[in-house]
């Protein structure tokens, strides 16, 4: 894909370290509003372009969630689950290491799939600066995973979307696709204000039950059995099977082009809320605005990952992270719908406008 624009990307940085064999690549889209913000993605099937286009999400991300944060991204090319604990530490430090005059003056950044707390303490470390990335342990100055400022905000999201459409929460039904570091909390918020939650899965299948599963039995199930298909009574379907259910509302909150233009015709949901990254192509999301399916955008529902870096990187604490999300994600999803209806755009048009029009405003080189 031709990935050049008016907007970047600005630097594309590719690494090599030939003892590890470990290939990195760091993509820097654009920093008119602050260094680049984004998290680093470690997996086998992980390439350029892929971080490209989460590097560009990013960018409108940061920009609508008011940030001062470019967009950016990186990746490590390899199997995780192939190295031992060691081997990664030393496959992260060297990615880290060979990032060195980039980070963190041009680039923050953050985990990503197959990266957590202490893989971001590598990483610092290796760098030198604490100022390199965000997503540290408590003990370096981070806000810990636990308190799921992502699911948090995907949350609030669908509030304010349910509230557009006229919905009450306590009587909707909702399914969860992926039992992860956003979905396990969209559970715990949603069924918090009284949502059934129908449906969920993870790379073992979906877990399907019409009576409404219990999110304390499903938190206990997936800690103890390592599955949510391990739920009590629940039909065990394929997990791509979860995005076909017959709910109110589905949550993407895992893997990136999950629902395809050959799935739309089997979609029932009438609200989808994007809490996982490029979820689908804008042709996918066009495909199903016509049969009425109202999509929030990924960058604008699931920004409370980057509003809780933009906290930690701060030094601030996890009641100013909360009250940060709430209020940001809230007043944004409410804009971008607003003008959506009054302008009669697709929810993801709207929130780009908005977006490059805050980019532009601070860009020199953008026309």
């Amino acid at each position: 894909m031709d990935m050049f624009d008016d907007f970047g990307p600005e630097r594309i940085v590719e690494v090599y370290h030939p003892k590890l064999g470990m290939r990195g690549v760091l993509v820097i889209d654009n920093t008119a509003l602050g260094p680049g913000k984004g998290g680093i993605r470690f997996t086998p099937t992980v390439d350029k372009t892929e971080v490209f286009r989460l590097a560009r999400t990013m960018t409108w991300k940061n920009a609508m969630a008011g940030l001062p944060f470019g967009g950016a991204k990186s990746g490590i090319m390899g199997d995780p689950k192939k190295l031992t604990p060691k081997q990664k530490d030393e496959w992260v430090a060297a990615f880290s290491k060979l990032l060195k005059g980039v980070v963190p003056k041009y680039y923050v950044a953050g985990p990503d799939i197959s990266m957590a707390e202490h893989d971001m303490a590598v990483f610092a470390k290796a760098n030198g600066s604490n100022q390199a990335c965000t997503g540290k342990p408590k003990k370096l100055g981070g806000l810990p995973h636990e308190l799921g400022s992502t699911g948090f905000g995907v949350f609030h999201s669908a509030l304010v979307a349910l509230k557009h459409m006229g919905k009450d929460p306590k009587k909707v039904t909702f399914a969860v696709e992926g039992y992860g570091n956003v979905g396990e909390f969209v559970c715990k918020f949603m069924t918090d204000v009284g949502a059934k939650l129908v449906a969920v899965s993870d790379s073992k299948g979906t877990c399907f039950l019409q009576s409404g599963i219990k999110n304390d039995v499903l938190y206990k199930t997936k800690k103890e059995k390592g599955t949510v298909t391990a739920y009590p009574a629940c039909k065990v379907l394929p997990s791509k099977e979860l995005i076909y259910q017959e709910v109110d509302v589905l949550f993407t909150a895992a893997i990136p082009d999950l629902v395809k233009m050959e799935d739309v015709p089997k979609i029932k949901a009438k609200l989808i809320v994007e809490g996982s990254n490029i979820p689908m192509k804008e042709d996918v999301e066009a495909e199903l605005a016509k049969k009425g399916v109202l999509i929030v955008p990924d960058f604008v529902a699931n920004a409370g990952g980057v509003i809780s870096s933009y906290v930690e990187y701060i030094g601030g604490n996890e009641k100013t992270m909360f009250e940060m999300v709430e209020e940001r994600i809230t007043k944004n999803t409410e804009q971008v719908l607003a003008k959506a209806k009054a302008e009669n755009l697709l929810p993801r048009d709207a929130a780009l406008a908005i977006a490059k029009e805050r980019v532009r405003n601070k860009c020199k080189t953008c026309r």
